[in-house]
């Protein structure tokens, strides 16, 4: 369950991220740093050691969005979905991102969506796993929302993309103020379908940002709500 907004910029882009989980699930830890190959970059992570967002040296990021409109799960034992980004994280394209995909393992993965921005290419890729087969659609490069939800995924996609145009005519929009602002929204009342959500059973447990220039990728990461004061963990990693 989260919500991604993208926004892109002439030389990079800003990325919001709430993530959405069961209140019982074990948090997730602040980010750090990685290098893999010739590649640096930065991702929060699981204590399990998957991630579910990630930018490297050169300006490509990653989301990871779980799709429950694809009512089909995987055959047990199923294998967690937060290996698939740490699988493509060091990619240096799209093209790249295509082969490290084609070796996992699928069939063992429950319905996602894998979003990859690639500034080089100025596109947006989003591949989506439906149990039956792996598919792509290209997104122009322009500013864009995508959400899941547990709950009545359809109604929550409808009234936070709702929320995401109405916002886009702030004077202010596409700056980090309005993307944290967006993010902590809970229009139009807090609960299930807002930006940032609120359920007995299940909450927006952090916010995670991305912001990609020509000189350096910041990854700033706040445990719990976005509505709710707290400290951003920042790391960044300069540009490769």
């Amino acid at each position: 369950m989260c919500t991604v907004t993208f926004w892109p910029r002439r030389r990079g882009f800003l990325l919001g991220m709430n993530r959405d989980e069961q209140r019982t699930r074990i948090s997730g830890l602040p980010p750090e740093r990685f290098a893999v190959g010739a590649r640096r970059g930065v991702n929060p992570r699981e204590p399990g050691g998957g991630t579910w967002i990630s930018v490297n040296d050169l300006g490509i990021g990653f989301a990871l969005l779980n799709w429950y409109a694809v009512a089909a799960v995987a055959a047990a034992p199923a294998v967690s979905r937060g290996g698939i980004v740490l699988a493509v994280r060091d990619a240096d394209s799209s093209a790249e991102v295509v082969r490290r995909l084609g070796r996992l393992p699928w069939p063992r993965l429950n319905p996602c969506r894998l979003l990859g921005i690639f500034p080089g290419e100025r596109q947006v890729r989003e591949w989506r796993w439906d149990l039956h087969g792996l598919t792509v659609v290209t997104h122009p490069w322009q500013p864009a929302q995508w959400q899941s939800s547990g709950h009545r995924e359809a109604e929550a996609q409808r009234i936070r993309g709702a929320e995401f145009q109405r916002r886009r005519a702030d004077a202010d929009a596409g700056s980090v103020g309005w993307l944290r602002r967006l993010h902590a929204s809970h229009a139009p009342a807090s609960g299930a379908f807002s930006v940032c959500m609120h359920r007995d059973d299940a909450a927006t447990v952090s916010y995670t940002e991305l912001e990609v220039t020509p000189q350096i990728q910041a990854v700033r990461h706040r445990l719990g709500a976005p509505c709710e004061a707290g400290p951003f963990h920042d790391l960044s990693t300069a540009a490769g």
